[in-house]
């Protein structure tokens, strides 16, 4: 019998309903896990190491779509230069991305 078969199995008469009902569900939280948890919980943490490497001078875009140049670094807030005379600061969080020099995402 195949895992997959399992999960269209019906008890027979006097079978162990319970246990078909178990494996049922663990198969359904083993397809849950690879296909939604595991991939999200990568991606988290690509996206944390990638926050972890902002440094002074990187080219970033937040979440909300500003792009700027990282002009000073403090554990949870960045200090952007957006245009010549313009700087904000933004929540370490929120940053989406660096740029690369071709201004693209890098791919890390």
């Amino acid at each position: 019998m195949t895992p997959l078969s399992l999960l269209w199995a019906v008890p027979r008469e006097g079978g162990n309903a319970g246990a078909i009902f178990m494996v049922q569900m663990m198969l359904i939280f083993v397809i849950f896990y690879f296909l939604l948890i595991r991939p999200q919980a990568k991606d988290r943490q690509r996206h944390e190491a990638m926050l972890a490497g902002v440094k002074k001078g990187d080219e970033i875009v937040t979440n909300g779509g500003i792009i700027g140049k990282v002009v000073h670094v403090e554990e949870k807030r960045l200090t952007l230069r957006t245009g010549e005379n313009t700087r904000i600061t933004v929540d370490r969080s929120r940053i989406a991305g660096i740029l690369s020099p071709q201004g693209d995402l890098k791919e890390e």
